[in-house]
């Protein structure tokens, strides 16, 4: 879904044999995996081991809620706290029951991803769910986990209905279709349309992500100046997202197939939901390999799926759910204190520099929030927490990064509307969060040779290869 250019890490570049845009998810397991040789990683790691639980320990928690600086200090290291991990080591197969191990530990980084483990599934009323179905109910996670035979001779010869119509949703169904083909249709159920950008369009999309972009876009704490600016600016943007729509319009037969969505383009880059076209997939519905249904509400009967407005039910033998994650839940069940569990739920945007809780100690968050360049954004928040570790700055106080998370929080509010929960703020003002990041860790945050270039080119992993 994003270009190799921008998901790729700075000092490593893919390998020249990887002509294609859009590497394969073998190429990019292959790009990670040589990543891991050349810096020596792998003996770093403990395989097969499962955090089940952390809990900070300290002296008294009422030291917490007195506290004016993270931790105490403002510093990583704290010496009034620690933290204690439980482990369960799977590695022996031969034994009874896996065994728990306890660390204790000075810091802990929790790179743990939104997208994994904790399946979104959705509420159905009594005798309405999976549980009357007589075919198969699986999430889109299980389906991704398969082996590529596995997948394939699990969807053979069958009736595949998948439900959504994102990234997973869309992608799943184009290759079921193209698997199975006319004969045993695959239909796409979907609640809402987004807007699907072929392969072509999205490098310019990401080329156009650049400072000049950003002047456009309101941002945290601006002062009058910056608001004027992009207040006259800004139709510019609306100018941009309705020049796509109407060529996405003209070249898809999207009102013929009740694809229209209701959201502008724009709206959709903000929330870091890009959807790249598969190939063929207008092609597999005009051949009835794929068929669409919008709807509101579904739930199952006994030989497939009752949908919201049809008077027959729709006939499945399988039915996957690409319905997203509770990324928000996962997290917060990591912890067994209630009070780092609430410091993550009762807030949209609770990370300073979206990798740091200013209520809780000696943790830091990486590969969570959510970005259209998960590498990029996320090795950015890594070099800032490696210099935060080795002393090079100390935070502000706890109420001063409260008060930051708060204005980024009052933005997306104001931006996104109802969905501003959904917003991730390092999409279109990616530049701006990593000149953040370079200032904190005193580097220059020009990244460029001269000023047009730095106006107008766009940024990407390469411009902070020698971030130091």
């Amino acid at each position: 879904q994003t270009p190799k250019d921008f998901y790729q890490f700075s000092d490593f570049s893919w390998p020249r044999e990887v002509k294609e845009t859009y590497p394969d998810h073998t190429q990019v397991l292959e790009y990670l995996h040589a990543y891991a040789l050349h810096f020596n990683i792998l003996p770093r790691i403990k395989f097969n081991s499962k955090v089940t639980c952390i809990d900070y320990v300290t002296s008294s928690t009422a030291d917490l809620h007195s506290w004016d600086l993270w931790g105490g200090s403002g510093e990583p290291f704290s010496p009034w706290g620690k933290w204690r991990l439980t482990v369960r080591n799977g590695q022996n197969p031969s034994a009874s029951a896996p065994t728990d191990q306890v660390y204790q530990v000075d810091f802990v980084i929790l790179c743990m991803g939104r997208y994994s483990d904790l399946p979104n599934i959705p509420d159905f009323p009594l005798n309405k769910g999976p549980e009357v179905f007589n075919g198969k109910v699986l999430h889109s996670m299980d389906y991704s986990a398969m082996d590529d035979d596995v997948a394939a001779d699990l969807i053979k010869e069958k009736r595949v209905t998948v439900i959504g119509f994102q990234k997973s949703a869309v992608d799943i169904a184009a290759e079921v279709a193209n698997k199975n083909g006319a004969t045993h249709p695959c239909t796409l159920l979907f609640k809402t349309a987004h807007w699907i950008v072929p392969e072509y369009l999205l490098p310019l999309v990401f080329q156009g992500l650049n400072r000049f972009t950003e002047l456009m876009i309101h941002k945290p704490g601006e002062g009058f100046f910056i608001w004027l600016l992009a207040m006259l600016l800004s139709p510019l943007l609306w100018i941009f997202s309705m020049s796509i729509e109407c060529y996405l319009k003209y070249m898809y037969p999207l009102k013929k197939y009740n694809m229209v969505p209701t959201h502008r383009f724009l709206k959709q880059i903000s929330s870091c939901m890009f959807t790249v076209l598969p190939a063929n997939f207008y092609d597999r519905i005009k051949d009835g390999s794929l068929f669409l249904k919008k709807s509101q509400s579904f739930s199952f009967c006994r030989n497939g799926l009752i949908v919201q407005g049809e008077s027959k039910p729709l006939l499945s033998d399988i039915v996957i759910l690409a319905t997203g994650y509770k990324s928000e839940e996962k997290l917060k069940n990591m912890f067994s204190s209630t009070l780092f569990q609430k410091c993550i739920a009762e807030s949209s945007a609770p990370f300073y520099r979206e990798c740091i809780h200013p209520q809780i100690p000696q943790l830091a968050i990486l590969g969570y929030a959510d970005s259209p360049a998960i590498l990029y954004s996320t090795e950015m928040r890594s070099k800032w927490l490696a210099h935060f570790l080795a002393g090079n700055f100390r935070l502000p106080t706890i109420s001063k990064m409260e008060e930051d998370v708060m204005e980024w929080e009052k933005c997306k509010r104001r931006d996104e509307k109802e969905s501003y929960r959904r917003s991730c703020v390092s999409t279109l003002l990616q530049i701006y969060c990593n000149d953040q990041l370079c200032k904190d860790m005193g580097c220059n945050s020009r990244r460029k040779n001269w000023f047009l270039a730095e106006l107008f080119a766009a940024y990407g992993p390469k411009d902070y290869k020698d971030l130091s």
